[in-house]
């Protein structure tokens, strides 16, 4: 029995990268996981680590910018289970680099409809659940680039400047309730979302996701600090 056991928690882009790592540590700790993706084949992968990790998932195969399909989620999840203890947010997109002036509109709003209006159906969804949780936990992942924007970053700069706004704005609001919301910067490492940013950057370089993944992990431990300190990196998480 470990200190999640018997409680639910939705994991949304655990097909690869952090929510993969991320996973069989949450499940190692008891909890039951929701895993949502838009690749099968990556959810059964992820799946995989998380029986070797002794636990067991539900596998949900969804694209988050299919609105009404995750405003069912919810609903959903409260059929099946009848409760929702975590939502962790881990989806992430970066599309291409480019200068402001130069981007497709469409393209833009796509980044958009990923990082921000994803964010909103998800909260919306989740949150009657969340708040009825005895410690319910909503953790969204972000990017230092957020505050420090720099050239042909623009984009994915204002698209996690805006989800940052939204989610201190939800924590805010349910500051009085059990429920914690945080903002997680996992800072750099090895991940396609850093390939992409990088193409020429020699493999190895980065730290691997499993450092993240352990910090992250913690954050739905209702008796782990609310801030994770983490060695040579004092500060990845903002906790609202």
């Amino acid at each position: 029995m470990g200190p999640l056991a018997g409680r639910v928690i939705l994991v949304v882009g655990a097909s690869r990268g952090l929510g993969a790592r991320v996973a069989p540590r949450l499940a190692a700790m008891g909890a039951h996981l929701v895993l949502v993706a838009r690749t099968q084949g990556g959810l059964e992968e992820t799946d995989d680590r998380v029986r070797e990790a002794g636990g067991a998932a539900t596998l949900l195969p969804l694209d988050i910018t299919d609105f009404d399909a995750v405003d069912r989620l919810g609903p959903s999840v409260y059929q099946r289970f009848g409760r929702l203890d975590g939502l962790l947010v881990t989806a992430a997109r970066l599309g291409r680099l480019m200068p402001v002036a130069q981007a497709d509109p469409e393209w833009f709003q796509d980044l958009l409809r990923v990082h921000v209006l994803a964010a909103q159906h998800l909260i919306r969804t989740a949150d009657p659940l969340l708040r009825r949780a005895e410690a319910g936990r909503a953790v969204f992942c972000t990017c230092r680039i957020a505050a420090q924007p720099r050239a042909y970053f623009g984009h994915i700069a204002a698209a996690k400047a805006a989800l940052e706004a939204l989610v201190e704005a939800y924590a805010q609001e349910v500051r009085k309730t059990p429920m914690r919301v945080h903002l997680f910067d996992p800072g750099p490492m090895e991940s396609r979302f850093r390939r992409d940013a990088f193409p020429g950057e020699p493999p190895g370089r980065m730290p691997s996701p499993e450092r993240a993944a352990a910090r992250l992990a913690e954050l739905f431990h209702e008796d782990a600090p609310l801030r994770v300190g983490v060695d040579a990196d004092p500060a990845p998480e903002r906790v609202l």
